[in-house]
């Protein structure tokens, strides 16, 4: 009996790290305010993916709102990389892919926004589970921010804390008058694969800046079946 029970493990299918949870967004959340998240939420931030893997989420931006200010922000930022949308576009087609990094330890966030005319814009951004928070998010010219993950109105909710940039040999920590002010991302679910993303940025002076509203529907994948049990 000992014999084949033996037998019977060695045979099985080995478990490829893509079909284990991802608990790292789940680890920077308090217990309590992880099980109020509604389960597809909770299932698409404990997704593992294996290293160069991607899960991509397709939907449509429903609005886009700039203030001059805000438009005016969007464009200086085109020099490290226009991490915000730079026009204010409404009904149009977006793509979302996210990519393990195993080099990196952390995701490669890619999202595209299809524009009345010409290409479509490409934001590029890349998370780390690191740093004072335990989330950092980095875009172009080693300009980035520390992240506090929260719970809000059942929605998984990513407000930055404080805004740095890397320079060879040291992070340089901008003053709080010299940042955009607070901005706050939240993922909250509208369906079984659907969710709603709404990126905000607010001054403390000043008031809002921008904000973006857009759905999105899950990519299916077989693996989701895994995935999708209980925290």
């Amino acid at each position: 009996m000992r014999a084949a029970g033996k037998a019977a493990i060695s045979n099985a299918a080995p478990v490829r790290p893509a079909e284990l949870l991802d608990l790292r967004f789940r680890a920077l959340v308090p217990e309590a305010d992880w099980a109020r998240l509604p389960p597809a939420v909770r299932r698409r931030f404990s997704k593992r993916l294996g290293e160069g893997e991607s899960a991509v989420y397709a939907g449509r931006v429903v609005e886009t709102q700039l203030t001059r200010l805000g438009w005016l922000l969007a464009q200086i930022l085109r020099l490290v990389g226009a991490p915000l949308p730079t026009a204010r576009i409404a009904n149009m087609p977006s793509v979302v892919a996210v990519t393990q990094d195993g080099a990196g330890n952390g995701q490669i966030w890619t999202r595209l926004y299809a524009r009345g005319s010409g290409f479509p814009q490409a934001i590029h951004s890349a998370k780390r589970f690191r740093g004072p928070t335990g989330l950092e998010e980095r875009v172009g010219a080693g300009l980035g921010m520390s992240l506090r993950v929260l719970v809000e109105n059942r929605a998984l909710v990513f407000r930055s804390e404080r805004y740095f940039i890397d320079l060879p040999g040291f992070r340089l920590i901008l003053p709080r008058w010299l940042t955009p002010g607070t901005l706050t991302v939240s993922h909250d679910a509208t369906g079984a694969r659907a969710f709603r993303f709404v990126l905000e940025i607010r001054h403390a002076w000043l008031g809002r800046l921008l904000r973006q509203e857009a759905e999105f529907s899950d990519q299916v994948d077989a693996r989701d079946e895994v995935t999708a049990a209980p925290p």
